[in-house]
């Protein structure tokens, strides 16, 4: 792959693994397109909004003659407000630019803003998505929705069948209300009494809405604080060892769009057990590579834990599966389809 030198862009979205922990597919696709001889840069770092808001604008103006072109996330909530101000520079400017819908809750927040989604995204010169689901959900804006599934590095995530799997139970995730953490203490109290041994590790970053401490109440509440490990945000290059050391990956939230942290469970064989909400149906196939059950329910959850444990031939083919499905999003196969859209995009901006 040998992109064009002239080929140099700009990315806007959440740098913030070095403050919270949590490093995004953005932070990843800058160093990779970097490693193919891409100029990048990036906005923002800072975690502050207000900070953040500033940092996005003021490198996107000021660094106008150094890039060609630019891709802008897009979450739902105040996340809208600053990709709505990037695109709003990136017009001034003259540049043109790509928005990546990534908000699991883009479809709700349309159906309260639809001037301001449909604005966004006429404006934008190509729109992405990782997911069939926002695909499909934000069509009704934009025909054109390219799909850009979210990519992983497979060889950091190595393969284990889980075909006599235990009880011990994973969870990634941010610790916000959107995720639902509570619901996973909940699972554990309810299937303790079956599974005396039952281990629970949470990994992720406190948010900050109070998520983290009502989860850490919740399980001293319900008498499982001694089953569950918190482990806070810990360096994306030490994931693979904290899901290496359980079989069964939880995803108790209530929206969600193509989490990347059920990807890299599935690419390790874990078996996955996941609310059927935003673009989990579109992501897994039920009952084949995931187990899907409804949100906020911790007696279906905890049925689809115990037929992972107890029914025969049910964990080795969800955790075959569910390694091989990954395999489709290996960045060798990702990669080159980014370069071509920011060629494409900087085409445009010589013209």
């Amino acid at each position: 792959m040998s992109p064009s030198t002239t080929t140099s862009v700009l990315l806007v979205g959440n740098f913030l693994s070095g403050k919270v922990g949590n490093y995004s597919v953005c932070e990843d696709l800058a160093g990779k397109l970097e490693s193919v001889g891409l100029n990048v840069f990036t906005a923002s770092h800072h975690a502050a909004r207000i900070a953040r808001l500033l940092d996005i604008v003021t490198t996107t103006w000021k660094r106008r003659h150094d890039y060609t072109a630019a891709n802008v996330d897009v979450y739902s909530g105040l996340g809208f407000g600053l990709a709505e101000a990037a695109c709003f520079v990136l017009r001034a400017a003259g540049k043109p630019y790509a928005l990546s819908l990534r908000g699991g809750n883009l479809p709700e927040f349309g159906r309260r803003w639809p001037r301001r989604v449909d604005r966004l995204l006429r404006h934008a010169t190509v729109v992405t998505t990782p997911s069939d689901y926002l695909k499909q959900r934000m069509e009704v804006y934009r025909r054109d929705i390219q799909l850009l599934p979210n990519p992983l590095n497979l060889s950091r995530y190595p393969f284990r069948l889980r075909d006599k799997p235990t009880a011990k139970l994973v969870w990634v995730r941010s610790f916000h209300h959107l995720y639902n953490p509570t619901l996973a203490i909940r699972l554990v109290a309810d299937l303790q009494p079956v599974y005396p041994d039952i281990e629970l590790t949470m990994v992720g970053p406190d948010k900050g809405d109070g998520s983290f401490q009502a989860t850490q109440r919740a399980a001293h509440d319900l008498g499982v604080a001694d089953r569950v490990r918190f482990t806070g945000g810990v360096p994306k290059t030490e994931i693979p060892d904290q899901l290496k050391q359980a079989d069964v990956f939880i995803n108790t939230t209530d929206f969600d769009n193509t989490p990347v942290s059920v990807l890299e469970a599935m690419a390790c064989g874990l078996c996955v057990v996941s609310t059927d909400v935003g673009g989990m149906p579109d992501l897994v196939d039920h009952n084949q590579n995931a187990l899907l059950v409804p949100p906020n329910d911790p007696a279906a959850m905890g049925a689809a834990v115990q037929r992972v444990l107890s029914e025969v031939g049910l964990a080795e083919r969800l955790s075959q599966n569910a390694n091989t499905f990954a395999g489709q999003f290996d960045w060798p196969a990702i990669l080159p389809k980014w370069v071509r859209l920011f060629e494409t995009l900087s085409e445009k901006a010589t013209h």
